[in-house]
């Protein structure tokens, strides 16, 4: 029982757990004057936090640390002005569809989404570079003009940011991946939900930097499992000195005492092999004794149970009621009901000897309610559900007709991870998609029991080998291998299921921002490019473009519906009703205006050049005063 503690609240103490609620790898251990081992803030590390710039200093600390590490925070805190520019021809279904897909830069991504996706995220899954020597992971903040792309062996995207195959030979091996997975981590977790969890497959490579790396980020005490998922049997290659089967996927909490775990289904087939009278509402059942002798002997539950041929029969065989610690697991009132309703069976054993057993169906309990067999979900995956990576690529050559993606993962095992919680109508979030098996899995769960998952699956335009299968398809990069798949698997869990569910995504892509660079840097200004700056937008942007940059400015999810209507012979965009009301027409004139303003919207945005005047952009304010003196008004 805990003690009253007789003194005043520890505000110290209380101070160090609101900073560990918002940056968990500030919290560190330190000796106190007694040598005691405490809880301290890592100062160094959160000026860092609070800075855009590497702050130096030295402190001995207990803590992970590499040459790199102060810049992986800068990378995670600095803004990007990039935007997300939508990419109708490649979507499926634009309209109704809840589903995204996103081709960038993952880090730039994860930025952009900081607004409308914060805490909104139930399950993020991603399966990263794992830092082999043999692949590619991102060199932030190195690019190449992309003219002497040519002369390069690396591969870049589509901005130029340089990809590289990080080789152990690179004395910044453990460093480079270390800062490139610090910052994308970092972020992710803000976009979880307070009930959200992140699952990080991973090998031998990185498995005991990955684990420091999220105790860091997510908070030790979030930790859940590490699961060894048995990813092949008996065909490893990976090492010359043993066969390796294994893999990891390390499960973290953004708070652990929030989530909601689900249990795993039994099943059931073979498992309960009688059969009876009540087999199909009950279901098959098998026999157990009824006696017990270690749980301890009760009186009450020591009683005489009359046999077929009239005989007593007591636990343990007696015939008659004495103390040796057996006793009946029912009650004699149970006994009698279980009699009456075909819930207890007598067999004859050694020595001719009653025995006495109850039924256990598989579909209901022993007091005939229905329900369904559970069991906890186990800390390995593979060894009895007979997930292997072979499934993955059997996968894959059905959908293409070909080996067009190395090294995919099962969709069996997405499924399992995601059904072992309450996802049925959550966003799930997978930043490094590949050939975006996560948004296979959830349409695929999806179809099987009803549920409304939705998915954002991010994956960089990396180039595809111009010698690889991929290519001589017509596949440039693996982004349009992993649109081409999500496609494919749709229609193909259409046909087989018939199911009702969202099979189409929204396509979104990394770009420069709508403004134009000088309306980022006005010191750049010169007389030689005044006659640009007639508008501060981009001429090749699409009102769409200008309404996704507004989206997630205002933090509106990507997902939600639009509406364009035409309104006074302008285009007028609406997001999810009147939550945002968006014109970019120019020559915009007071009777739009008013009919804008009755609508109620939350917001307004319209372009700034949309006004002639001064007077023009006052009467705007004026008539929203009057009309919807609560609508939020701005200007591109």
């Amino acid at each position: 029982m805990e003690k009253v503690k007789m003194e005043s609240k520890d505000i110290i103490q209380n101070n160090i757990e609101k900073i560990g609620r918002l940056f968990p790898n500030v919290i560190t251990e330190i000796k106190d004057e007694k040598g005691n081992i405490t809880r301290a803030i890592d100062f160094e590390l959160l000026k860092q936090e609070l800075s855009d710039e590497i702050v130096e200093g030295t402190k001995e600390r207990y803590l992970l640390t590499w040459p790199g590490k102060k810049e992986a925070i800068v990378l995670a805190n600095t803004p990007t002005n990039k935007t997300l520019r939508p990419v109708k021809e490649d979507s499926l279904n634009w309209e109704t569809t809840q589903n995204l897909f996103i081709e960038g830069d993952n880090l730039e991504v994860l930025k952009l989404l900081q607004e409308s996706y914060l805490n909104k995220i139930k399950f993020i899954y991603i399966d990263p570079p794992y830092n082999t020597g043999k692949d590619f992971i991102y060199k932030d903040r190195f690019t190449v003009e992309k003219t002497k792309y040519a002369k390069k062996s690396g591969q870049v995207d589509q901005e130029g940011n340089r990809l590289f195959q990080n080789t152990e030979y690179n004395g910044r091996y453990h460093s480079d991946w270390l800062t490139m997975i610090y910052p994308r981590l970092k972020l992710a977790r803000n976009l979880l939900s307070e009930d959200g969890v992140i699952l990080i497959s991973i090998d031998d490579n990185e498995i005991h930097n990955m684990r420091r790396i999220c105790d860091e980020i997510f908070g030790e005490r979030n930790f859940v499992a590490n699961f060894i998922w048995r990813k092949s049997k008996g065909s490893g290659n990976d090492s010359k000195y043993l066969m390796v089967e294994t893999e990891y996927i390390l499960l973290y909490a953004k708070n652990i005492e929030n989530v909601k775990f689900n249990n795993q289904v039994v099943d059931i087939d073979g498992k309960y092999k009688f059969k009876d009278e009540y087999y199909k509402e009950r279901g098959g059942y098998n026999l157990e004794k009824l006696d017990r002798g270690s749980k301890g002997y009760v009186e009450s539950l020591d009683f005489g149970i009359k046999a077929p041929d009239g005989t007593l029969i007591f636990p343990n065989n007696r015939r008659e009621k004495y103390n040796d610690g057996w006793r009946w697991v029912w009650s004699k009132s149970k006994v009698e009901w279980g009699i009456k309703n075909g819930y207890i069976v007598f067999k004859k054993g050694k020595g001719n000897q009653w025995n006495v057993y109850c039924k256990n169906y598989a579909k209901v309990d022993n007091e005939g309610n229905p329900i369904v067999r559970t069991k906890l979900y186990r800390n390995h995956i593979g060894f009895e559900e007979n997930i292997l990576n072979i499934q993955a690529n059997h996968e894959m050559k059905r959908l293409f007709e070909g080996a067009v993606f190395s090294y995919p993962k099962p969709t069996t095992l997405l499924k399992h991870l995601i059904s072992m919680f309450y996802l049925d109508n959550e966003i799930i979030l997978d930043f490094f998609a590949g050939s975006a098996t996560t948004a296979h899995a959830v349409m695929q769960l999806n179809a099987e029991d009803g549920g409304n998952r939705k998915y954002i699956m991010i994956q960089l335009p990396e180039p595809c080998d111009e010698n690889s299968e991929a290519y001589k398809a017509g596949y440039k990069t693996i982004a349009e291998i992993a649109k081409e798949r999500i496609r494919r698997a749709g229609k193909k869990i259409k046909e087989e299921t018939g199911a009702d569910i969202d099979y189409g995504f929204r396509v979104y892509r990394v770009d420069s921002s709508n403004m134009k660079d000088v309306y980022y840097a006005p010191d750049k200004l010169s007389q030689n490019i005044l006659d640009e700056l007639e508008s501060n937008i981009k001429e090749d942007r699409t009102s769409l473009d200008h309404l996704t940059q507004v989206m997630l400015e205002a933090g509106l999810e990507l997902s939600l519906p639009i509406e364009t209507k035409e309104i006074c012979g302008k285009e007028v965009h609406f997001v999810a009703g009147n939550s945002l009301a968006a014109c970019f027409d120019e020559d915009v004139g007071e009777e739009l205006i008013k009919e804008i303003a009755k609508i109620k919207p939350l917001k307004a945005v319209f372009r700034d050049s949309s006004f002639s005047s001064c007077p023009d952009r006052i009467n705007l304010e004026e008539i929203f005063k009057s009309i919807s003196p609560d609508t939020q008004i701005k200007v591109l």
